[in-house]
């Protein structure tokens, strides 16, 4: 590990156990339960503001994680965490999580959004790898058999979005308004794969290896375009791709997770598979998706035409674990230039070093929006949670170990 390796872990470190983590805990943590759904840009919390699933399993797996590898200082957040995941979000008639609740725990989604139910596997996993919690692990073994009983597709390969309260049909299966209202996606694959794997770890059923072995070849085979090198985002059922739009925050996420899954899998034919699919997507969003200033765009259109110029802070978490894989994979020194300029980014423009957390969005030059110009620039909210920024940390902290 070379000396500014070294200083770039000790930075990321800071970073984690100085401004995510503290902010959660001591300006989101709800006294009466939970968390609280949101704070402006200037840090201001909203006590009243909805709940939601997918942000309180994320804030259940950062905290868990951070318990295991970081110590005990973390412990009692995460015991909040999962008290509240597995109390307030809990279906105890049909099975999984509701969608959204308000501040008071009353329901206002009961739906079966397949992708909440992905991450609370993923927290339940973690909170359990961490604890050694019986009932977490029960509770994540449980949510695999539900999406398994009513959301696989067992003809055509893949999951289903969304059903309703009772796993029965839902016209709209749509992850948010911004999405494809699609029967399969992505996003919901993606993390679903994720959720799998963390429970490999720690529950290595031959059914679920089973599952995640179809579920990282129909990635391959169906979602990576081999062609462009890019994930290819909406589908019908029978898996034909609905528009060209090219995520790459998406695609240099996909790129590490993909060899994750793999890795711990342990399936040596999937792995090299998963490998050259992951240089490709690196290497295509390193040529096309980076600004000058070493930030990742957005979205494009499949022509290269950029959707959307802003600067938004989850690409760039996932930039800097992407292009760290991809240089351990390959040695291209462009990869490991790319993590330094990323990180640069991330720390001038996108930490909050005055409130804490990181600022949602940014305009194309890096200046971070007020609340005023953009009713999504936030701090917390019901997306933006210590997920992408606080697992980017976890996991370059055991890269750069040297």
């Amino acid at each position: 590990m070379t000396a500014n390796d070294m200083g770039m872990r000790t930075e990321v470190l800071r970073e984690l156990t100085e401004n995510i983590l503290p902010f959660w805990q001591s300006r989101m943590r709800d006294p009466k339960g939970g968390f609280f759904g949101a704070a402006d840009c200037d840090g201001i919390v909203d006590k009243e503001a909805p709940r939601a699933a997918v942000v309180n399993a994320r804030i259940l797996w950062t905290f868990a994680t951070a318990t295991r590898v970081l110590g005990a200082n973390y412990g009692a957040t995460a015991d909040w965490a999962f008290d509240d995941l597995r109390n307030r979000f809990m279906d105890g008639e049909h099975g999984g999580l509701y969608w959204l609740v308000d501040a008071e725990g009353r329901q206002l989604s009961d739906r079966k959004q397949i992708y909440a139910q992905a991450f609370a596997i993923y927290a339940f996993s973690e909170y359990a790898r961490a604890t050694g919690n019986r009932e977490a692990l029960g509770l994540a073994i449980d949510l695999f058999r539900l999406i398994e009983k009513h959301a696989a597709d067992r003809e055509r390969g893949g999951y289903i979005e969304a059903l309703d309260r009772a796993w029965g049909p839902l016209a709209d299966m749509r992850l948010s308004d911004k999405d494809l209202n699609s029967p399969k996606s992505m996003n919901t694959h993606l993390h679903i794969m994720e959720a799998y794997t963390n429970l490999l770890r720690i529950w290595r059923d031959p059914a679920l290896v089973a599952r995640q072995s179809e579920l990282i070849a129909v990635t391959l085979d169906r979602i990576v375009d081999s062609r462009t090198g890019h994930f290819k985002l909406f589908f019908d059922m029978d898996w034909r791709s609905l528009n060209d739009h090219v995520s790459y925050g998406h695609d240099i996420e996909g790129s590490w997770l993909l060899v994750e899954a793999a890795e711990v899998l342990g399936d040596e034919a999937l792995l090299t598979r998963a490998r050259q699919a992951a240089v490709l997507m690196a290497e295509r969003t390193l040529a096309e998706g980076r600004d000058r200033d070493g930030s990742l765009h957005y979205e494009a259109h499949g022509d290269g035409r950029l959707i959307d110029g802003d600067k938004h802070w989850w690409p760039q978490a996932e930039a800097l674990v992407g292009f760290q894989n991809a240089w351990e994979m390959t040695g291209n020194l462009a990869f490991h230039d790319a993590v330094r300029d990323v990180w640069t980014f991330i720390r001038d423009h996108v930490a909050d070093h005055v409130h804490g957390e990181w600022h949602a969005k940014l305009t194309p030059d890096g200046r971070p929006y007020t609340a005023e110009e953009d009713a999504d620039a936030c701090l917390a909210g019901p997306w933006k949670c210590p997920y992408h920024n606080a697992r980017a940390c976890f996991e370059m902290l055991g890269r750069l170990k040297g």
